[in-house]
């Protein structure tokens, strides 16, 4: 059911009728594209306290200690000049440029909390917000791409810490792109600090994305240090299993009943991504506290397998809930593409959009 269908139905008094992704083109300014490179609201509160390492996983203690070292070092004058005005590395404050690594790659599987580090060391980096810059490599690009490549380097070339969560490996062009951006803040002193997943085939060969990572940023390598972390996937330890779908009447039912909440319907939700820029996707949620989805089934295609992609990872770093009937969440690509080379961005799709399945639960009108 779509939402203007449902729009006509008698809801709850206590609500307007759900919003509709749908019926919003929004358009972002690229000031607004800087101004929000900052850890997403799911990361507000991060810190380095508030991570939970597994005893049962030393690395992830030891990762928490030197990115408080690299944090702690990047005190002093404005990064800007970088190597000229002296780049404090990881440990204590030191008077000379350090040999050694001038940036940090977490290096580990789904769900082991790396940018839940990667955003504390965002806030533990003393600097002012202005001088500090988190995102995606995907909002990273498309940031090149809304302000020009000089620019973007004028712009970020005087921050004290870049952070870039969900590294794409599997896109040669974009790495590229990136890596050269990459070289030219190194440069002129800017830290770095970046994660990426492994890919699913490779988990359990006692290898994760570090490799490929240095590998494809070429010449930036020598500049990273790479800190493994080891562990399961947190959204899946010691829960249950993601809820069943619920149904079209359920569905409906809960987004009258939740103030904030959209419904759309999931095949015409996915038209309307093709007219939306990704880089908008965020903006399309502005507002939006739960997304009522019916009538969900596996996607026709690559090129919308990766705009629901990009869509999910924008929903769960806002925390918006997902309420859905149809296929399950795990069922909506297929064997060939989570087989293939975009496989890693689906399964972490399946992740978090089975996370925020939980987070919906108690959302459920009776």
């Amino acid at each position: 059911m779509s939402s203007s269908t449902a729009a006509s139905r008698p809801g709850s008094a206590a609500h307007a009728a759900p919003l509709s992704l749908c019926s919003r083109e929004p358009h972002v300014p690229a000031d607004r594209l800087v101004a929000e490179m900052v850890p997403p609201p799911r990361f507000d509160s991060a810190r380095f306290a508030t991570y939970l390492p597994d005893p049962d996983q030393p690395s992830q203690t030891e990762a928490v200690r030197a990115l408080e070292g690299f944090a702690a070092g990047l005190g002093g004058p404005s990064a800007a000049g970088g190597a000229k005005r002296g780049f404090l590395g990881f440990g204590r404050s030191r008077a000379k440029v350090p040999a050694g690594p001038r940036g940090v790659y977490l290096d580990g599987g789904y769900g082991v909390g790396k940018t839940h580090l990667l955003a504390s060391l965002w806030h533990a980096t003393p600097a002012e917000p202005a001088l500090k810059a988190f995102g995606t490599f995907v909002e990273l690009t498309n940031l090149v791409g809304a302000l020009g490549f000089q620019e973007t380097v004028r712009t970020l070339g005087g921050h004290r810490l870049l952070c870039i969560d969900e590294f794409e490996l599997d896109d040669p062009g974009d790495t590229v792109l990136v890596s050269t951006l990459l070289g030219r803040l190194v440069d002129a002193g800017v830290a770095l600090a970046a994660t990426s997943n492994t890919l699913p085939g490779k988990l359990g060969e006692g290898r994760f994305a570090a490799v490929d990572f240095l590998r494809e940023i070429q010449g930036l390598s020598a500049h990273f240090r790479a800190l493994r972390i080891d562990g399961e996937d947190y959204r899946h330890r010691g829960l249950p299993e993601a809820p069943a779908p619920y149904s079209d009447e359920q569905v409906t039912r809960t987004a009258y009943a939740t103030e904030g909440a959209s419904l759309d319907d999931f095949p015409g939700l996915l038209d309307h991504l093709a007219k939306v820029h990704p880089s908008r996707y965020g903006a399309l949620t502005d507002g939006v506290r739960a997304v009522c989805l019916t009538d969900v089934r596996a996607v026709p295609d690559q090129s919308t397998a990766l705009r629901l992609v990009v869509l999910a990872d924008r929903l769960y770093d806002r925390e918006v809930p997902v309420l859905a009937s149809g296929v399950p969440f795990d069922a909506l690509f297929s064997e060939e593409m989570l087989n293939g080379g975009y496989r890693k961005k689906y399964f972490r799709a399946i992740s978090r959009l089975t996370a925020l399945a939980r987070d919906a639960k108690p959302l459920v009108a009776a």
